[in-house]
């Protein structure tokens, strides 16, 4: 039926759009006519992190970012869904218009930053959903708080999330929070896996439960620096990467209707830059620390080839725009 509701949807501004497509699930998925109407195949189970996911195809961040649309969200067919960017306190995030369709070249344009209703928010959701499966926990800093103190804010929100994250993705990668990115970089990034792999072994033994840790990176990275990042994953025994987040460049859609708007780049412009900082990833890896391959897969094949280039995950959310729930069996079925 997407095919048919996507020209009401485009007709409406590209968030609002988001929230109706949502709220529309959560109706399909209450009544029960979702559960009708999903036909996304079992797929193959993988074990990666220590975690058993039920198929390869997961749910990024930022689509339900307080966790409100669990239950209808995992009703699609995925393995395993991701929600937030949450952070420590609820912040509004940038000001309206700040989510742009670029139809012409099936891509989003985003400068939300970090909106949402806080961790105890996102928690509270969490615990009034039903589903039981993999269920991950994006978490980031709050856009007032001073870089220098970054590690603060993902420490409150690693502390808050352990106990009801099956893994937490930490997010340092945004192009939407002023500085964020410069986490990114060698001794910056160096000093906050160690604090975060020293309180999470500390959570560890106070739940009996060690969760993985992801670090979620941008493809805006030359082959340096994802060297230097791929050894401080080793070094740090964070558990998985997930490549990639938005991009900052512009050159396949700067003569487009919104192509210059400031944020974040998604969609089939960004599918061959993800894909090329996964792979090279992989490389750097070789399987001591998996990666989860997201930007830019728009259909089946694009999955298939970032299995192929060294990912043992994948994560969808540009290219439900566009393709709509059929793009999770799409996936799953190219995976196997």
């Amino acid at each position: 039926m997407y095919p048919l509701l996507r020209p009401l949807l485009f007709s409406l501004d590209a968030e609002s759009a988001h929230h109706l497509t949502l709220q529309s699930l959560r109706l399909a998925a209450q009544s029960g006519a979702l559960s009708l109407c999903a036909s996304a195949p079992a797929g193959t189970p993988r074990r990666v992190m220590g975690i058993d996911f039920p198929n390869a195809v997961g749910l990024a961040a930022g689509l339900d970012k307080n966790g409100e649309y669990i239950d209808a969200l995992a009703a699609l067919g995925f393995g395993f869904i991701e929600i937030g960017t949450v952070t420590p306190r609820p912040q509004p995030g940038n000001p309206r218009p700040r989510m742009f369709r670029l139809p012409q070249a099936a891509a989003v344009i985003n400068r939300m930053g970090f909106n949402n209703h806080g961790v105890d928010a996102l928690l509270a959701n969490v615990e009034r959903a039903r589903f039981r499966g993999v269920l991950g926990i994006n978490i980031g800093k709050n856009f007032d708080t001073p870089i220098e103190r970054a590690a603060d804010d993902y420490l409150i929100g690693l502390r808050k999330v352990y106990a009801k994250a099956s893994y937490i993705t930490v997010n340092i990668s945004s192009p939407n929070t002023k500085n964020l990115r410069q986490l990114q970089q060698g001794d910056e990034l160096g000093a906050l896996l160690c604090a975060l792999q020293a309180e999470r072994e500390r959570l560890a033994d106070s739940h009996g439960r060690r969760v993985p840790l992801a670090l979620k990176i941008a493809p805006d990275l030359d082959d340096t620096q994802i060297a230097v990042i791929a050894e401080l994953l080793v070094r740090h025994g964070i558990d998985a990467v997930i490549a990639t987040n938005t991009t900052l460049a512009r050159e396949a859609v700067a003569a487009l209707p919104h192509g210059n708007e400031a944020g974040g780049l998604s969609g089939a412009p960004l599918t061959a830059a993800a894909q090329q900082v996964a792979a090279k990833l992989a490389a750097a890896l070789a399987g001591v620390v998996p990666v989860i391959g997201v930007g830019g897969i728009m259909n089946g094949a694009d999955a298939q080839r970032r299995i192929e280039a060294g990912a043992s995950l994948v994560q969808l959310y540009t290219g439900l725009v566009y393709a709509g729930p059929a793009l999770v069996a799409d996936c799953i079925r190219s995976i196997g």
